[in-house]
């Protein structure tokens, strides 16, 4: 298809001159067991991810955001918190988070820290109380304890599920020896829910921000936001079926409008600091959009990453919906719009983005499911991701996805450890496939994760050819096209640009003119044939080769000067 005039619609204006860091910025997810191990013991910590921070600085981010390393019996990676003011052994101590924070604020790097509101550990010292104080005390308040059902309080208070699977609910067995009570987990057993309701838990939520914000953080990756209020009368509910068309909100246990009023409180503490300005970005997995919007009104959250983006299938007019949409809600409440593509709880969309068009992605791919086209997910990837950082608004990476790296889809059910396997007896393979430990060094012990060649978890043969010593300034390498992208976009201010839809081309193409410091056409080609750049038109970078006429093959994506 040739295209000498572009025409367009505008669908977002460009961000104040004055935009606050975090409207624009891309941020790393370091998953710390995973990133970098200082100590040998093959689960990565805060002095090995400390000694990588010059690689993230080379890389072009602005800010990274950490997963949990506070102290933890690591029942679900450290999502189940048993101190929130402390760092586990395993990942170091505080002084090695201190001093972390210090080297990265001299590179210029801002640090975000998870924040796990919802439930805590079985082992933190609250639930500890709880259950040692037994039925009507004033600790069982601090958690959803209930009676069961039943003439001797046998079944569980309702019929609610866990996210990893199984129920919902917990028989305790009483500080007299007997079956009593049952406690609310909406994840694993060992993560009880917290009671929200509980003027103590809030207070020392606040304190736990605090005393964060003090030492020095940029703010918070906040773990299921849409999840710490439920419905008091803990209803029945018959939701617990994939693609539930209803609104999130109509459940008894996500996306309750008391959320809210938790949020702008934490708000008003982040506001009390300044130089740099803290934030929030919520994790909340909602629906239809204009529910996600709410959190991110100008008294509550900072950021929301954009599930929708995330999940959207590899189909061009899907992906022209969601972006459209999602620019609009969050226009209407000024908020920008926070970009994702891959996580510590997905498949990476490098082999996401190879499994066929259409289904739902899976939770987790084992040796025994039908396997992703690597060349083809790698390709896709490239082009997603170049769309993704084309687009107005903040970006989130997880670490390794700029070295392409797929999930490890043939671990074997003995070394998984994702809850959600165990839960599941299996049917379920769970997250473990996208966590697997980075390779840095193609020939060193572990590939350079550990000097010792261990590893929490295994890593794949083809991590090799994929470590970061392999494509350091390799022309075409994923991770060059990575910083490439990163540095173009902040020189060309594609973060805080205007976007217009192009309408020129046909059905399978997704192309804008981002309005940063100058036009920028940011534009992929999903359909079969080639595709022409506009007479005149620069190319910048693309995420693999042009034809031999310069055309725009299948599955590529072209950033170029108009």
């Amino acid at each position: 298809m040739t295209v000498t005039v572009l025409d367009s619609r505008p669908i977002h204006a460009r961000d104040r001159a004055d935009a606050s860091w975090w409207r624009h910025a891309v941020i790393y997810q370091i998953y710390p067991r995973s990133f970098a191990d200082g100590d040998g013991n093959g689960i990565g910590d805060l002095p090995g991810a400390r000694s990588r921070l010059p690689y993230l600085k080379a890389l072009g981010v602005d800010a990274i955001w950490f997963s949990p390393f506070y102290r933890s019996p690591q029942a679900d990676a450290g999502y189940d918190v048993a101190d929130y003011r402390d760092v586990d052994s395993l990942f170091g101590t505080l002084a090695d988070f201190e001093d972390l924070l210090s080297d990265a604020n001299a590179l210029g790097l801002k640090v975000i820290v998870d924040l796990v509101p919802n439930h805590t550990s079985d082992e933190h010292a609250w639930f500890q109380a709880a259950l040692a104080a037994g039925p009507g005390s004033p600790e069982r308040e601090r958690y959803l304890f209930r009676d069961g059902k039943g003439a001797a309080g046998q079944t569980p208070p309702n019929n609610w599920k866990s996210v990893f699977g199984g129920p919902a609910w917990t028989r305790v067995i009483e500080p007299d020896g007997t079956p009593g009570q049952w406690y609310l987990h909406l994840f694993d057993v060992k993560q009880p829910d917290l009671n929200w309701e509980h003027p103590q838990v809030r207070a020392e939520f606040l304190d736990i921000i605090d005393f964060w914000l003090a030492r020095g953080v940029a703010g918070f990756r906040v773990d299921v936001a849409n999840a710490l209020v439920k419905d008091q009368q803990l209803p029945d509910w018959d939701g617990f079926v994939d693609d539930d068309p209803r609104p999130t909100s109509d459940s008894p246990m996500w996306d309750k409008d008391g959320v809210h009023e938790i949020y702008r409180s934490w708000r008003a503490l982040l506001n009390s600091y300044d130089n740099p300005e803290r934030i929030m970005c919520a994790e909340s997995w909602v629906n239809p959009p204009e529910r996600g919007a709410l959190y991110l009104r100008e008294d509550e959250f900072h950021q929301a990453f954009n599930f929708d983006f995330l999940e959207c299938a590899w189909r061009a007019r899907d992906l022209r919906d969601v972006i459209a949409k999602s620019l609009h809600v969050n226009d209407a409440v000024d908020a920008t719009t926070t970009w994702v593509l891959s996580n510590h709880d997905v498949v990476r969309h490098t082999s996401r983005l190879g499994l066929p068009v259409g289904p739902r992605r899976p939770n987790g791919i084992g040796a025994d499911d039908p396997q992703p086209d690597a060349r083809l997910g790698l390709r896709r990837a490239k082009a997603a991701t170049l769309l993704m950082l084309g687009l107005p608004g903040s970006a989130y990476i997880y670490q390794g996805e700029e070295l392409g790296l797929p999930d490890h889809t043939a671990l074997p059910g003995e070394v998984r450890q994702d809850p959600t396997f165990m839960r599941t007896e299996g049917k379920e393979k769970g997250r473990d496939g996208c966590r697997i430990p980075l390779p840095w060094n193609a020939t060193q012990p572990a590939l350079g994760f550990s000097a010792t060649g261990r590893t929490w978890l295994p890593q794949p043969p083809e991590y090799a050819a994929l470590a970061a010593d392999a494509q350091e300034d390799v022309a075409g390498s994923t991770l060059e096209f990575y910083r490439a992208a990163i540095g173009l976009r902040r020189d060309r201010a594609l973060g805080l640009g205007s976007l217009a839809e192009v309408t020129s081309y046909g059905a399978d193409v997704v192309a804008y003119v981002n309005g940063g410091a100058a036009d920028t056409l940011v534009l992929v080609n999903l359909g079969a044939d080639s595709v022409s750049l506009p007479d005149g038109a620069q190319v910048l970078l693309s995420s693999d080769a042009l034809s031999p006429d310069g055309s725009v093959p299948t599955d590529t994506a072209v950033w170029a000067r108009l």
